[in-house]
């Protein structure tokens, strides 16, 4: 999710997490459709530890903060009881998500929007798929390209225990403001979830540019932006699509980022593997939020963790016996294509010298009028031998079309459940080898073997390094780099082992098995571990030697955790180090700069802004000396460094201002420092003090004044300035409505797999709660704030134990 993802089959595991008696008492069986209150739920036994009545489906056991733990006998009951709870907590959310989905956000909220624009192009994109029947021929497949009968059973249940809850709660009466009493909260279907997956593979690629792909016209249809008769025209964008389309000739992924450790029995101090999980993903909107859950059925099943909204599985987690989580993988998962368009015909291109012209899908979508009642508009949408034409860049001469790597992935959730089940690395690795459902992560595991293990097996498109040389068309200012597609020859190929064609097959991909650690901070796989540097990949895997800040300092810390260097003790991990490291909040800028920002206001107290005005920074360098370089809530000194850092890096190329430039013989160390003596470095500074002037605010404000999620100082920072700990967030984030967004550590899992069970501790840094009137909106943002985290309860008996432990039994 981010980074997210995995496999099990833990039967012996199970015994040992679960006592007989209780998985006697899960063997359900179905009945009429009852729902017994927590109040009356456990039939006999010890407080919190129940005996099933027959016939029931699912029991929901939620602990403190709100975690549900599922059991059920069989799948289906198992998603009846994720539904159910999930819409407990996250109704609105899902239902906001398919209305998208359905292509319906125009006829509720209008075609440019609530809070949320550009809707009929959004509509368009999504009426296309379903009119297209994408996911429906999916679904008519078997597995492994199709869904196992266990996720079919299991997404159904979903669908059904969500609407269970929407119609016994009553959409007049949803606790949730947001959508209570809303026509678009209606029932969902199981091909509705399916579509949601299918959207949640695709994430970093078509769906990014989904208005672009809904509002494409060519040049003489798309210059007025108002409606023609009968028709409406494309809402405007609010900035270029095309700004996003870099790299290797792909769409830049959204916003997504992580951090992700596998310890192997070389690198902790007990011998027993464990694994960080630290996904950064947005804090609003329900697409990549995650939710906390334990999904049980006995002797097939137990696995923890947490999953994105709509998601039916665990994506980042672990069983008995392993563990894993996911960084966004550095690679391209989808191709962008420039098309030679025939002159005179902008819906007409050239390929080998022969003319084909593009299919023109026509979709209606209705849309909310005046006076509240919806009408048809017809909509088109354009696609070539290369994928879905874009609206930005159609001119008379040229489009761009973009073709993704998931476009026929609904295999995902056959890989997470199969990774769910594995007893250890290498069932992990046949899972993801069977199925091949990654869509855009890496992989990085560890099991009770004390084994760690990193792989990209996400989609990505087969182009040769030969293939790369010969077809990257370079881009410009206004013009993304894309592959020539006026030749066949740039098309994709496919390898004998990829399952299906156009990507690369498991026997490419990067892959490196470890005893020490295994670690990635959206880095390529290079230096997964610099002692065994991943080379000789594919160009479309390779990330290049340069690392980011990040990704360095994560390294570092690992480096000097194994020496006893980092003031946390003797050398080696334990899980409380591990988390210490997590929440040390770390900025590497300053650990390597400050000093060089204070040598120079020390030496030049007054400096020229930007304006020409002369400031005074002798406050600002006292305050900045005084930084310990760390960005927790109670730093003063970090906020100041951030505006500062964000300055001189806004300046642009070259990096002058660095003190030690980027040297590719020491990637783990350069660039570094602050050059003084650069003039951009000296106005950076100037204007940040301006900037807190101008904002009425002392440079030595505490960052968690200025860095709020309702209210709660937050810790963290950008990672381009260092931080492992990543976190954006404005003095206002998570109030509002909608609320303003926030950014970065999302779900935090520490995790030992020792013999005697896994032991870990967990932190939903926004809570298992999008309403703000929900007690679970910010429980846990508070323990974020105050670095705590919460004590895992895995076992029957760990659940049984919790005071606050409330049980719903639910009979279909």
């Amino acid at each position: 999710m981010g980074e997210t993802r995995e496999t099990r089959k833990n039967r012996r595991g199970l015994a040992r997490g679960r006592s007989a008696a209780v998985a006697a008492a899960l063997c359900l069986a179905s009945t009429a459709a009852v729902l017994l209150p927590a109040s009356s739920s456990a039939s006999a036994g010890e407080r919190g530890r129940t005996v099933a009545e027959e016939g029931v489906t699912a029991r929901i056991s939620r602990t403190e903060y709100g975690i549900p733990h599922i059991s059920a006998r069989d799948f289906r009951g198992l998603g009846y009881g994720y539904g159910y709870a999930f819409a407990q907590d996250n109704a609105c959310e899902l239902a906001d998500q398919i209305m998208t989905l359905r292509g319906e956000r125009s006829r509720f909220l209008g075609p440019d929007g609530e809070g949320e624009g550009h809707n009929l192009a959004l509509d368009t994109y999504y009426r296309g798929q379903r009119r297209a029947g994408t996911v429906r021929r999916l679904l008519d497949r078997g597995a492994p390209v199709g869904p196992t009968a266990e996720l079919r059973g299991m997404v159904q249940g979903y669908a059904a225990g969500y609407n269970r809850y929407v119609r016994e709660t009553g959409v007049d009466r949803l606790p949730d403001p947001r959508c209570k009493g809303k026509p678009w909260v209606r029932p969902i279907t199981a091909h509705d979830l399916w579509s949601l997956v299918y959207d949640l593979n695709s994430a970093t690629g078509a769906a990014t540019l989904a208005t672009e792909i809904g509002s494409a016209n060519p040049p003489a249809a798309a210059a007025p932006h108002r409606a023609a008769p009968g028709r409406l025209a494309p809402a405007p964008r609010a900035a270029s699509a095309l700004a996003a389309l870099s790299g290797r000739a792909g769409p830049a992924s959204p916003d997504f980022g992580s951090n992700g450790w596998a310890l192997g029995r070389d690198a902790t101090r007990s011998g027993n593997a464990m694994v960080l999980a630290n996904p950064h993903l947005p804090w609003v909107g329900g697409n990549f939020r995650f939710y906390q859950v334990q999904l049980t059925i006995p002797g097939t099943l137990d696995v923890s963790g947490a999953s994105l909204y709509g998601a039916p599985l665990v994506l980042i987690g672990h069983n008995g016996n392993v563990a894993w989580t996911h960084t966004a993988s550095n690679a391209q998962h989808s191709s962008t294509y420039a098309l030679k368009l025939v002159p005179g015909d902008p819906t007409s291109y050239v390929v080998d010298g022969r003319t084909e012209r593009m299919e023109r899908r026509t979709v209606p979508v209705a849309v909310r009028g005046a006076n509240g009642e919806p009408t048809t508009v017809n909509r088109t949408l354009y696609h070539s031998r290369f994928g879905a034409v874009l609206a930005e860049g159609w001119t008379a001469t040229t489009a761009y079309a973009v073709r993704d790597a998931n476009v026929d992935n609904l295999r995902s959730m056959n890989t997470w459940l199969a990774m769910s089940k594995a007893e250890n690395l290498s069932q992990l690795r046949a899972a993801q080898d069977t199925y091949q459902g990654i869509p855009w992560t890496y992989t990085l595991a560890a099991d009770t073997g004390g084994r760690t293990y990193f792989t990209d097996s996400s989609a990505v498109p087969h182009l040769t390094d030969a293939q790369l040389k010969r077809c990257l068309l370079p881009g410009g200012r206004d013009v993304p780099d894309a592959l020539d597609g006026s030749t066949a020859a740039c098309a994709w190929g496919s390898d004998p082992d990829a399952l299906v064609p156009g990507i690369f097959g498991p026997s490419r991909q990067p892959r490196l098995s470890r005893t020490d650690y295994v670690a990635n901070s959206n880095n390529g796989p290079m230096y997964t571990n610099p002692a065994a540097p991943l080379t000789g990949l594919p160009g479309m895997y390779d990330g290049g030697v340069r690392l980011g800040q990040r990704a360095q300092l994560g390294l570092r810390m690992i480096a000097e955790r194994a020496a006893g260097t980092d003031g946390l003790g003797a050398p080696g991990f334990t899980a409380p180090t591990l988390r210490a490291s997590m929440l040390g909040n770390r900025v590497l800028s300053a650990e390597t700069g400050r000093d060089d920002l204070v040598g120079l206001c020390r030496a030049k107290p007054v400096l020229k802004a930007s304006d020409g005005k002369d400031v005074d920074v002798r406050q600002a360098c006292a305050t900045l000396a005084r930084w310990d370089a760390r960005a927790d809530t109670g730093s003063r000194g970090a906020a100041l460094w951030n505006t500062f850092f964000d300055h001189v890096v806004g300046a642009g190329p070259p990096e002058t201002w660095r003190r030690v430039p980027f040297d590719p013989a020491r990637p783990l160390t350069t660039p570094r420092g602050i050059n003084g003596d650069d003039v951009r470095v000296q106005r950076a500074l100037a204007d940040a003090v301006q900037a807190f002037a101008a904002e009425g605010l002392p440079v030595d404000v505490e960052l968690g004044a200025v860095q709020k999620w309702a209210g709660i100082p937050l810790s963290g920072c950008e990672g381009n300035k260092g931080c492992f700990n990543v976190l954006e967030a404005g003095p206002d984030s998570g109030t509002g409505t909608p609320p303003s967004g926030a950014f970065g550590t999302s779900f935090l899992m520490s995790v030992e797999l020792t013999p005697k069970g896994p032991r870990a501790r967990t932190l939903l840094t926004y809570g298992q709660s999008s309403n703000p009137a929900s007690p679970h909106y910010t429980d846990q943002t508070r323990l974020y704030s105050r670095k705590q985290w919460v004590t895992e309860r895995f076992t029957a008996a760990e659940i049984a134990g919790d005071p606050a432990l409330k049980v719903t039994t639910l009979r279909d």
